[in-house]
C-alpha cells in the first residue's frame, strides 16, 4: 500500500512541478523583461526572456520533490503563482 501511495504522490508533484512550475517560469520571465536592465527597449533582451523559461521550469520541476507531501507543493507553488503574476500585474500598471 505505501508503495502505491508514493508513486501517486510522485505522480501529483510531477503536475504540480509540470503545471506549475510553467506558469511561474513564464511569470518571473516576464518581471525580468519588465524590471530588468533597459525594460522592454533592448531587442536581445526578447531572445534571452524565451530562453531563460526552460532552466527555471526545470529548476521548479527538479525541486518539487523536496516537498514532505503533493499538497504542499501545490500549495506553495500555487502561492508563488499568485505572488508572481500578481507582481506581475502591478509592474505592467505602473509602467503602462
Amino acid at each position: 500500500m505505501a508503495r502505491n501511495e508514493s508513486r501517486a504522490a510522485w505522480l501529483s508533484k510531477s503536475l504540480a512541478g509540470t503545471v506549475l512550475g510553467f506558469g511561474l517560469a513564464i511569470a518571473l520571465s516576464g518581471l525580468f523583461a519588465w524590471v530588468g536592465p533597459g525594460g522592454l527597449a533592448p531587442l536581445n533582451k526578447y531572445q534571452f526572456n524565451m530562453w531563460i523559461v526552460p532552466p527555471l521550469w526545470l529548476g521548479v520541476l527538479s525541486t518539487v520533490f523536496l516537498f514532505g507531501s503533493a499538497m504542499r507543493a501545490w500549495l506553495w507553488l500555487s502561492a508563488a503563482n499568485v505572488l508572481a503574476f500578481g507582481a506581475l500585474a502591478l509592474v505592467r500598471l505602473a509602467a503602462g
